[in-house]
């Protein structure tokens, strides 16, 4: 059975939690960097709310040509690339990078993928996470999103 004072507890941190949410949901600012493409969809490229920077998964178009490189070393190139533009037009970084979210076509692609992402993580990499998908828009190789911390 549980005592009152632990339902109140419980209670008094739950309201807390909601609240804080609710008011970092409020406060939050559209991303839109002349540097990485444009969205494709009914979406921001980024969001930021209190100290968090979010990206949307980023392709790999090019932002000036609306252009996709061919191969999947470039095209993790190009996404990372539209990650970090995303992520400094909301004053964040690579560097401050919490979490990154990697979304591959075919998961054979790893290491190939892995090598291009070491060079843009060199050190302290985030928390990560890499998965196949069946399919990407504008059938791309590769989408990568991220989280930031300002």
């Amino acid at each position: 059975m549980i005592s009152g004072k632990a339902v109140s507890l419980l209670s008094a941190v739950f309201l807390l939690s909601f609240f804080s949410t609710a008011a970092l949901a409020a406060d939050r600012a559209v991303v839109a960097p002349q540097k990485a493409p444009k969205a494709i969809g009914p979406y921001s490229q980024g969001i930021v709310t209190g100290d968090l920077v979010f990206t949307s998964g980023q392709i790999p178009l090019n932002p000036d040509t609306n252009t996709m490189p061919d191969g999947i070393e470039a095209q993790a190139k190009q996404s990372l690339e539209n990650v970090k533009a995303v992520l400094e037009a909301g004053g964040s970084s690579l560097d401050k990078a919490l979490k990154v979210t990697i979304f591959l076509k075919d998961l054979n692609d790893f290491g190939k993928v892995n090598e291009i992402y070491g060079t843009y993580f060199t050190k302290n990499p985030p928390a990560r996470s890499c998965v196949q998908v069946a399919r990407i828009p504008r059938d791309a190789l590769i989408e990568i999103e991220a989280i930031g911390v300002k």
